[in-house]
């Protein structure tokens, strides 16, 4: 079983499921996200997805298309993430799942991406626009380099698309609680909870639920169902935005500290059922 299924597993077992805390890389600058990720990893975290600046992210609201621009604007990339990386993974307790579209995987070249990635010590990636006839090809490579690819799932996905995601999937696959782009929503729907039955009862497969969720209420909601791991992204990325002012050149201590604030209450309210 991959790490990233590993941890899910384990909640799973604990009857209670994983906070997964979502971050652009490079925002508001280098050296905050590594103090992010240090604060995360502290203050309860069981994995973290880091994004890689995107200018054409088309799955994400405007929180984090902002967050793109700015470390975009800054000349951040792949280089630099990996670089960030390199610097953290020796001291980071969680594992680390990579979010990035698939034209910056393709330009890179894929198993060089991969590659490097893995040597960053990565052991998840998140592609949310990757075609689904190109998922076996990607899951083979990505098994030689010991990074489990998670496969989107989409409320308005057709019943035997899913079962066809499922399929393919190597471990968990990643449920989108809402129609639309990532961002702060004041309701997640129940049908997403009937939706998680069906895969539950379809396979084995793990479930992480993100885009939307935002709130203490909603992940003690969330978490009271057949899932395994919860991500938050605009919410943490409007912290960092909160305290930017329009400076990017420094590390904001109170930032960290609302992080950190933030990321422990929110690991207080989910269930264990």
């Amino acid at each position: 079983m991959n790490l990233i299924s590993q941890v899910l597993q384990e909640k799973r077992e604990c009857s209670t499921c994983a906070l997964i805390p979502f971050i652009t890389a490079g925002y508001p600058n280098i050296d905050t996200t590594i103090e992010v990720l240090y604060t995360l990893d502290r203050q309860g975290a069981d994995i973290i997805e880091l994004g890689i600046p995107y200018s054409d992210a088309l799955a994400d609201g405007p929180l984090i298309q902002e967050a793109s621009k700015v470390a975009l604007q800054q000349g951040i990339y792949i280089d630099d993430v990996l670089s960030i990386l390199d610097q953290v993974q020796s001291q980071l307790r969680v594992p680390i799942i990579i979010f990035s579209y698939y034209n910056p995987i393709l330009a890179r070249g894929i198993e060089k991406f991969l590659q490097e990635f893995s040597a960053c010590g990565v052991k998840g990636l998140v592609i949310p626009d990757l075609p689904i006839e190109e998922t076996d090809y990607l899951i083979t490579l990505c098994a030689i380099y010991h990074i489990e690819l998670i496969l989107f799932i989409s409320p308005t996905s057709p019943k035997d698309r899913i079962l066809n995601i499922l399929s393919k999937a190597p471990g968990c696959v990643y449920l989108v609680s809402s129609t639309g782009l990532t961002g702060v929503r004041n309701t997640i729907s129940n049908n997403i909870n009937n939706l998680s039955k069906f895969i539950k009862s379809s396979t084995d497969k793990l479930i992480m639920l993100g885009f939307g969720i935002s709130s203490s209420a909603q992940v003690s909601k969330v978490s009271s169902w057949d899932i395994d791991a919860v991500v938050i992204g605009s919410a943490f990325i409007k912290i960092l935005s909160n305290h930017c002012n329009g400076k990017y050149d420094k590390v904001n201590k109170s930032t960290l500290i609302d992080v950190g604030s933030f990321c422990s209450k929110i690991k207080s309210s989910i269930r264990i059922n």
